[in-house]
């Protein structure tokens, strides 16, 4: 018998543990096939919502964050670019340069979500990552955004008309305040069933078991 399972992947595409989660949890589903059919819903969390226009260099603004210095800064990207060739995600080879808002992108993925067709929004938001994470592109353009809109072939109109409105700003901002008030303060937070959470970016094999023994619990 196959379980059914709600999965709401809490995350943000300046996160690169989150590509890593992603593409774990990917590669986990995709061993539990027939044991497990799940729904993955794309949920919003900023790491720096207050981050301007034109971002910021990542070595100052990661030093300034958590007090890390440029060598163990690009120690711990050797570490994370590891972990993403496990799950199948290329890292850009040197790093991302500078860290922007990523709101619009939160906003758009609302709006693949409630009006894009099934798996657009999931289809974006790894486009998102591989933009941001894998080519370093500036993920805070509006041009860039569309780009990787009419990439997966989805509606740039309808998508332009979200990016030059406020369009889904409430509704994105309720459901970061939602989690952040639930004690989601870092990401992924990969939530099942609304009830089993799994932080971080766990390796395939942690998710795997995982999931296993919530669908042992669904019989």
């Amino acid at each position: 018998m196959t379980a059914v399972m709600k999965i709401d992947f809490v995350s943000d595409i300046a996160c690169p543990w989150c590509a890593v989660g992603l593409g774990a949890l990917e590669k986990a589903l995709e061993e539990l096939q027939g044991e497990v059919e799940a729904h993955i819903h794309f949920q919003p969390f900023e790491l720096n919502p207050q981050m301007p226009p034109g971002g910021e260099d990542l070595v100052e603004h990661l030093g300034k964050k958590y007090g890390s210095t440029a060598d163990q800064q690009a120690q711990m990207y050797q570490t994370i670019k590891a972990r993403g060739t496990e799950v199948g995600f290329a890292f850009h080879p040197t790093g991302r340069g500078r860290i922007f808002n990523t709101f619009d992108a939160h906003r758009l993925l609302h709006w693949a979500e409630h009006e894009g067709g099934a798996g657009d929004q999931h289809t974006l938001k790894k486009a998102f990552l591989e933009a941001y994470q894998g080519r370093g592109e500036v993920i805070e353009s509006h041009e860039v955004l569309l780009g990787i809109v009419k990439a997966q072939g989805m509606d740039t109109v309808a998508a332009k008309a979200v990016l030059e409105s406020d369009t889904y700003a409430q509704a994105v901002r309720e459901k970061e305040n939602f989690y952040t008030s639930a004690g989601i303060h870092s990401v992924p937070a990969v939530i099942i069933n609304d009830k089993h959470l799994i932080s971080g970016g766990q390796p395939a094999e942690v998710f795997a078991s995982a999931l296993r023994q919530i669908a042992a619990e669904q019989v």
